[in-house]
């Protein structure tokens, strides 16, 4: 068996579990508040508008990525997809970090805004359980220089990764107003 892969089989393994662990966890870490367990800590109510924006910026990075890489620019798209990771990972830190010491706020529009809400939540946090594999995919496939393969599944991973950005800006700006 070549070197390379050798290695897809093991960074096969290791996304398996990542992409059961880091969803499981979050729903865990989801229903755990500090405060309620007698911890004397501040909410971090500071941080929604924040990993909100950092959502925007993914969304933004995601498109200069693709703008790269059909201008040839290998490096620029590498690096442009490596510190859309890099948002994504600093992301679910704060959204896990301000769950975990604030109440969940409840979304207040009624009638036909609620399903639309209620849809586009729905849809954003199925397809970005979706993603994890797909991002991590298509990242390994391009490091162990699998470009044809990388390309293959890149056509599926952006636009749900981009779907995924985007509705986090629009569930942010739903349920803003709501906010305490």
């Amino acid at each position: 068996m070549n070197n390379n892969l050798a290695l897809e089989k093991k960074y096969r393994k290791i996304i398996t579990a990542l992409s059961i662990i880091i969803p499981i966890a979050v729903a865990a870490l989801f229903g755990v508040n500090l405060r309620d367990l007698g911890f004397n800590v501040e909410p971090l109510t500071f941080l929604p508008p924040i990993y909100a924006s950092i959502n925007g910026v993914t969304a933004v990075i995601l498109i200069a990525a693709v703008i790269a890489i059909k201008k040839g620019n290998k490096k620029l798209h590498e690096q442009l997809n490596t510190f859309a990771i890099i948002c994504s990972l600093a992301f679910l830190l704060m959204y896990i970090a301000y769950h975990m010491t604030s109440d969940s706020t409840k979304f207040g529009g009624e009638g036909a805004i609620k399903y639309v809400y209620f849809f586009i939540l729905f849809t954003h946090i199925v397809l970005s359980i979706i993603v994890i594999p797909f991002v991590l995919l298509t990242f390994m496939r391009a490091k162990l220089g699998n470009f044809a393969q990388h390309k293959k599944i890149a056509k599926i991973t952006f636009p749900i990764w981009l779907y995924v950005a985007v509705t986090g800006v629009i569930v942010y700006l739903m349920i803003s107003p709501y906010y305490a």
